[in-house]
């Protein structure tokens, strides 16, 4: 009993310490929804990218793909009816929230597993699984004939970042409260994919060079979905993808933004449990 309650205790210690980490997130982000106080700096940082907005995707040679996979027609996708991406509930790729009862949920009420502030945390986590998964995936390379870069998969990640950022901005104050847990994360995970991609060196110099990058890119973005945007074939689809990703994220009701409970549209014509494909 005893050495149950002590690998309980443990993983309580872990939670209060996740709590701790991103109790103070940073203030300036998400403070003020107003891109347009994002400095030029910034902005021309996203456009010295290898990869930056929709408009000017990085294409591999097509030489460069594998030659048992047919050659996709852009031209054709994503030109269906936008939907809601929430999860149904009797999707096995829903998380749920624990519930524990009797003298457990009372202690870990006592430890502020319940609050507000835990919650979010958990979650931004569940949310930011959500991101890398459609990110790391080899399907959105290969649709969109991407080589599979550190750069690439960086301005894909911050790509979806925006447009979960962007869905958030209609929740208000809960959203950018919401929106700070999911960049500290997010911001995380940024560092040691730096590390594992062997940029061992300078690091902090890299971390704000790809801030500066995160902060242009969702100026290039907004910009890339005006309607007078000019785009060539790959960049028309690639557009009509992400147009298309946050209409129907807009169409995601609350619960399902916060909780994590949805999947972005699949990629790889293995539809997703509940979901439709595009």
């Amino acid at each position: 009993m005893l050495a149950r309650w002590g690998r309980a205790a443990s993983q309580l210690a872990a939670a209060a310490e996740l709590t701790r980490r991103v109790a103070a997130p940073r203030a300036a982000y998400l403070s003020d929804w107003s891109y347009s106080k994002v400095s030029t700096d910034a902005a021309a940082a996203a456009a010295a990218a290898t990869v930056t907005a929709p408009s000017t995707p990085a294409v591999s040679s097509p030489s460069k793909r594998p030659l048992n996979k047919p050659e996709v027609r852009l031209n054709v996708m994503f030109w269906s009816k936008a939907c809601s991406l929430a999860l149904p509930p009797n999707s096995p790729l829903r998380l749920e929230e624990p519930h524990y009862e009797g003298i457990k949920r009372l202690i870990l009420k006592l430890l502020l597993f319940y609050s507000k502030q835990s919650k979010s945390i958990r979650g931004a986590n569940v949310v930011y699984r959500r991101i890398i998964s459609q990110v790391d995936k080899p399907a959105i390379y290969d649709v969109f004939q991407l080589e599979k870069t550190f750069k690439t998969t960086f301005s894909l990640l911050v790509l979806h970042m925006w447009l979960y950022l962007r869905r958030l901005k209609e929740e208000g104050k809960e959203g950018v409260e919401f929106g700070q847990y999911l960049y500290e994360i997010y911001n995380h995970d940024l560092e040691l994919r730096v590390s594992k991609a062997g940029v061992n060196l300078l690091l902090t110099k890299w971390m704000k060079d790809l801030e500066k990058i995160f902060y242009g890119n969702i100026v290039a973005y907004d910009a890339a979905m005006t309607p007078e945007a000019k785009h060539d074939d790959l960049a028309n689809a690639m557009a009509r993808y992400t147009r298309r990703e946050s209409t129907c994220l807009l169409l995601t009701d609350k619960e399902a933004i916060f909780s994590g409970n949805f999947m972005f549209t699949s990629l790889d014509n293995k539809p997703n449990p509940g979901k439709m494909t595009n």
